[in-house]
């Protein structure tokens, strides 16, 4: 699971209708990161969720062995598989850079989970979220505003979990603090996790 640096999830130089809302963010993501913007055709950089992140997020959604996680903007693929090899569940990574999503099958080939886990290169908005009971995602604000609607309409029960942003007006039923000794952006050493449960 990654931060959008411009679903989970990326490049601010990738293609397709996502592209301005990408630019847009990448004044945050400046701010945040002190990255570096990606010049074209270069390699993408994203912001890794912490081990002990990922497993508080999967706590916060009481993930069992009966769920199916999808991780929007899922990176190297460590929500999805971190779900399947330690809590049972089933998942879905959805990625948009090809190289994530290869690395994310070797991962999960790896960690003995490829027959429960599967890794998509597609735009997280055009991701059929109606399988999912729990959704994970480390994305800028402005990606989750947009999802929002979208989010709201799933089965009522979906817990959804945001590392660090969460939903403007849309109130989170829980939000926990996490001490991140290495966090990579910020000068807090800690992150938000913050859980919604549709109603």
């Amino acid at each position: 699971m990654e931060l959008v640096t411009t679903s989970s999830s990326k490049p601010l130089c990738a293609k397709g209708p996502f592209d301005r809302l990408r630019a847009n963010g990448w004044v945050l993501l400046t701010f945040l990161a002190s990255a570096a913007a990606c010049a074209q055709d270069s390699d993408v950089p994203f912001i890794v969720t912490p081990d002990n992140v990922t497993r508080e997020m999967l706590k916060l959604a009481d993930v069992k062995a009966s769920d199916f996680v999808i991780d929007l903007g899922s990176g190297d693929g460590r929500i999805v598989i971190v779900a399947a090899r330690h809590f049972g569940a089933r998942g879905l990574g959805v990625e948009i850079v090809p190289e994530l999503v290869e690395k994310s099958r070797d991962n999960a080939k790896q960690a003995g989970v490829a027959d429960r886990v599967e890794f998509r290169e597609q735009d997280l908005f055009a991701t059929d979220l109606s399988q999912a009971t729990v959704i994970t995602m480390y994305l800028l604000p402005e990606v989750n505003l947009l999802l929002k609607p979208k989010l709201r309409k799933l089965k009522p029960g979906t817990r959804i979990v945001s590392h660090d942003w969460d939903m403007g007006t849309w109130a989170p039923d829980r939000t926990v603090t996490v001490e991140v000794p290495d966090k990579p952006i910020g000068r807090e050493k800690m992150s938000k996790l913050h859980l919604w449960i549709v109603k």
